[in-house]
C-alpha cells in the first residue's frame, strides 16, 4: 500500500539514479513512438515516469535536511545534476511539448476539464523551460539550472553550518532568571563543577534567549551572530541574481518577476506591488502605535534607545503586563503529544478523517508515522518530524513524497507527506513542551498537508499541491492556523502533562485575546520582506551594495523599525535563495485573504466547529487539488470574491 521510508543504499544513490534516470528516458522514447498518441496511452504513463522519479528522489533531497552529514550532503550534490539535466532534458524536449499540444488539439473534446488542465500546465511549462529555443540556449539554460540548483544547496548549507557553529556560554544565573524552566533546562551543562548554560543558533534555543535573556550585551551578541551568519551568501546572492536574469530573457522574459507571476494567481507586477502597498500604508499608522507602546514600556527599564535585539524582550514583557501572559506557565499544557492525539481528534471532529500510528521505518527515533483513514479505509500517510536537532535544518515545512493519482491500470495510489518542525526538545527529565506559537507552526505545516493527502484528483499532475498556483499555496495552511485560537479546539488538547489538568477558560482567552498583538507591527515586516522579494526580482541588482541599498529605501519608506548596519537579513534569506519562494514571498500575504475570508465563514455561521462547512471546504478546497484554479474553488466554496478587509478585521487593524 505505501512505499517504506528506506535509504539503507544511499551512498549507491548515484548509479541507482543514473539507471533510473537512463530507463525513465527509454520509456520516454518509446511512447514518443506511438503513432496515434492519445491521454490514456501517451500522457498518462508520462505522468507515471515522473511520478517514479519523484518516489525515488523525494527522500534522497529529504534526508539531507533532516539528518544532514557529510555523506547526506555528498549524496546530494552527486545526485543534484543528474536529476537537474534530466529534468532540463526532459523539459525542453519539443517531441513531447509537439505530442502534448497534438493530443490537446486533437482530442480537445472528448478530454475531462481535469485533463485539459493538465495540458494546459504541461504546455504552459514546457514553454517556460524553452523548449522552442534553438540547441545554443537550449544548452546554456541547461548549465543555468544546473548552477541555480547547485548556488541554492551552497546558500542553505552555508546558514546550517554557521548556525551549527555558534555556540554562547553563560555562567551568571542572573543572565538567565527570566529564562522559562523548560529552556533553560535544554540549556544547562555542568562544567568544571560549575553549573552553566549553553545557547545557540538553533530556532528554540535563540528564541529563549532573545526573547527571555535579561542581560541586554547577551541579547545583542546572539542577535548580531544570528543576523551576520553566512557573510559568503552576499556573493552567492549576486550569483543568484545575475544567472536568473539570464536564464529569463533567454526564455522571453523582462524580468525574473513577470516570469514567476506566469504560474500564479496574480495578474501582472503593479497588482502585487500595489497589494503590498495597500497593506503597509493600512497597517502603518497603527504599527507606529505599536512601537511607541513599547517604548515606553522599555524606558521602565531606562532604554531610551530600543534596539532591534530588544524588540523580542520589552514585546514580550509587555505582552504578559497587558495580557497576564506567561509562556512559561502555557507550556505544561502544550506536551507534544498531548497536542497532537487533541489535534488528531480536532481533524477527526471537522473533516472526519482518523489517524492512526503506524510503525515503519524512520529517519530518526522521534519522527512518527500515521496511517489516515476516511470512513474506515486508509487514504494517506504522514510522517511526523517535529523536535530541533543539531543535523536538522531550521524552520518548518511540508515536503510531499507521493501524490494520489489512478495508474493507466485503474489503480488508486495513495498520497503520503512529511512535516518537519523545530520545537523543542523533549529530555530524559522533560517532555517536548511546546509555545502556543509552535502549536500554530504545527497547525499550518498539517494545513499544507492536508492539502496535498486528502486529494481525489485521478492524475497525478494536478493532485494535491502539484499544480497549485503559488501565491495561493498557502491558503489552507494559514486556514487552519485560525482554529489554534479557538477555545473548543484548545481545549481537545491544552492539558497539564503532569496533572491532566485542563487550561481554562480564562487562559485560553488570554491567548486569544493577544493574537493580534502588535499585528500591525508583524504584517509590515511581511511586506518588507515581500516588496525586498518581489523588487530584487523586478530587475538586476548588480552587487550586494545594490541588494542592501534596495532594502534600505523599502524599509525607509514602509518599516517603522531599523536594524542596525550590521544586519544582513539578506543572507539567510532562505525563503526566496534556498527554496521556491523568489518573487513569490507576497504569496504569504496573498493566501491570508483567502484563509481569513474562508475563517470569517465560520465564525459568521455561529459556530466555529461547522462540521457541514468544514467538509465543503474539504470537498471543494482540499479534494480538488490543482485541478482547478483556486480563485473558481473560492468561488465555488464561498459563493463571492474574497476580500482584503477580512485580513485586516481578523488582524485587528480595522474593525
Amino acid at each position: 500500500m505505501f512505499n517504506e521510508f528506506n535509504l539503507e543504499n544511499l551512498d549507491n544513490s548515484k548509479k541507482d539514479l543514473e539507471e533510473l534516470l537512463n530507463e525513465s528516458k527509454k520509456q520516454i522514447d518509446e511512447l514518443l513512438e506511438i503513432k496515434d498518441k492519445t491521454y490514456e496511452n501517451f500522457v498518462k504513463p508520462y505522468e507515471q515516469i515522473g511520478e517514479s522519479i519523484n518516489e525515488f528522489i523525494t527522500p534522497i533531497f529529504h534526508i539531507d535536511s533532516v539528518k544532514n552529514s557529510e555523506l547526506t550532503q555528498k549524496v546530494y550534490e552527486d545526485c543534484l545534476p543528474l536529476i537537474s539535466d534530466y529534468e532540463t532534458e526532459i523539459s525542453q524536449n519539443d517531441n513531447i511539448y509537439r505530442s502534448l499540444k497534438d493530443i490537446q488539439d486533437n482530442d480537445y473534446i472528448s478530454l475531462n476539464s481535469i485533463q485539459i488542465k493538465v495540458l494546459e500546465n504541461e504546455i504552459r511549462d514546457f514553454k517556460l523551460s524553452g523548449c522552442h529555443l534553438d540547441e545554443k540556449n537550449k544548452k546554456r539554460l541547461k548549465e543555468l539550472n544546473l548552477k541555480l540548483s547547485e548556488l541554492s544547496h551552497k546558500f542553505s548549507q552555508n546558514l546550517l553550518d554557521e548556525t551549527n557553529a555558534f555556540e554562547m556560554i553563560i555562567d551568571n544565573f542572573e543572565d538567565v532568571k527570566e529564562i522559562p524552566l523548560s529552556d533553560l533546562e535544554l540549556a544547562k551543562f555542568e562544567e568544571d563543577g560549575k553549573t552553566k548554560y549553553k545557547f545557540t543558533l538553533q530556532m528554540p534555543s535563540y528564541i529563549s534567549y532573545i526573547t527571555y535573556g535579561s542581560n541586554r550585551e547577551k541579547r545583542e551578541e546572539i542577535y548580531k551572530a544570528y543576523c551576520t551568519r553566512a557573510p559568503q551568501n552576499g556573493k552567492i546572492i549576486e550569483e543568484i541574481l545575475k544567472l536568473k536574469e539570464e536564464k529569463v530573457n533567454i526564455l522571453g522574459f523582462d524580468n525574473y518577476a513577470s516570469y514567476s507571476l506566469s504560474t500564479k494567481m496574480a495578474k501582472n507586477e503593479s497588482e502585487v506591488t500595489s497589494f503590498l502597498e495597500e497593506l503597509a500604508i493600512k497597517g502603518k499608522k497603527r504599527a507606529i502605535e505599536e512601537l511607541d507602546e513599547i517604548k515606553e514600556f522599555a524606558k521602565k527599564d531606562g532604554i531610551e534607545d530600543l534596539q532591534s535585539y530588544d524588540l523580542s524582550y520589552y514585546s514580550e514583557k509587555l505582552k504578559k503586563d497587558k495580557y497576564d501572559l506567561d509562556e512559561e506557565y502555557y507550556r505544561p499544557f502544550f506536551e507534544q503529544n498531548s497536542v497532537l492525539n487533541g489535534f488528531f481528534n480536532f481533524l477527526y471532529e471537522v473533516f472526519n478523517i482518523k489517524f492512526t500510528q503506524t510503525d515503519t521505518k524512520v529517519w530518526d527515533k522521534n519522527v512518527k508515522v500515521y496511517n489516515i483513514s476516511e470512513d474506515n479505509k486508509i487514504i494517506a500517510r504522514i510522517y511526523i518530524d517535529l523536535e530541533a536537532r543539531k543535523d536538522k535544518r531550521g524552520g518548518a515545512w511540508m515536503n510531499n513524497w507521493h501524490s494520489y493519482y489512478i495508474n493507466d491500470k485503474g489503480e488508486e495510489q495513495l498520497p503520503t507527506a512529511y512535516i518537519v518542525c523545530n520545537f523543542p526538545p523533549s529530555t530524559q527529565n522533560t517532555p517536548s513542551l511546546l509555545r502556543h506559537s509552535d502549536v500554530v507552526t504545527l497547525f499550518h505545516e498539517m494545513g499544507h498537508a492536508l492539502h496535498h493527502l486528502l486529494s481525489k484528483v485521478p492524475e497525478a499532475l494536478v493532485s494535491g499541491i502539484s499544480g497549485v498556483a503559488w501565491d495561493v499555496v498557502e491558503f489552507p495552511s494559514q486556514f487552519l492556523e485560525y482554529f489554534a485560537y479557538d477555545k473548543e479546539v484548545l481545549k481537545l488538547f491544552a492539558k497539564h502533562y503532569e496533572t491532566g489538568e485542563i487550561l481554562s477558560d480564562e487562559a485560553i482567552e488570554r491567548i486569544i485575546k493577544a493574537r493580534n498583538f502588535q499585528s500591525s507591527l508583524a504584517m509590515l515586516r511581511q511586506v518588507e520582506f515581500a516588496l525586498f522579494d518581489f523588487k530584487l526580482h523586478q530587475k538586476l541588482y548588480k552587487n550586494e551594495d545594490e541588494v542592501q541599498k534596495l532594502l534600505d529605501n523599502i524599509r525607509d519608506k514602509y518599516a517603522v523599525t531599523k536594524p542596525p548596519k550590521y544586519n544582513k537579513f539578506q543572507n539567510g534569506f532562505a525563503h526566496i535563495f534556498a527554496g521556491g519562494y523568489a518573487a513569490g514571498y507576497y504569496s504569504y500575504k496573498w493566501a491570508e485573504v483567502l484563509s481569513a475570508d474562508a475563517f470569517y465563514m465560520f465564525i459568521d455561521s455561529g459556530k466555529v466547529l461547522n462540521k457541514e462547512l468544514a467538509v465543503k471546504y474539504k470537498n471543494t478546497i482540499l479534494k480538488n487539488g490543482g485541478s482547478k484554479n483556486m480563485d473558481e474553488l473560492f468561488f465555488e466554496f464561498a459563493n463571492r470574491e474574497p476580500s482584503v478587509d477580512s485580513l485586516l478585521r481578523i488582524d485587528g487593524i480595522i474593525s
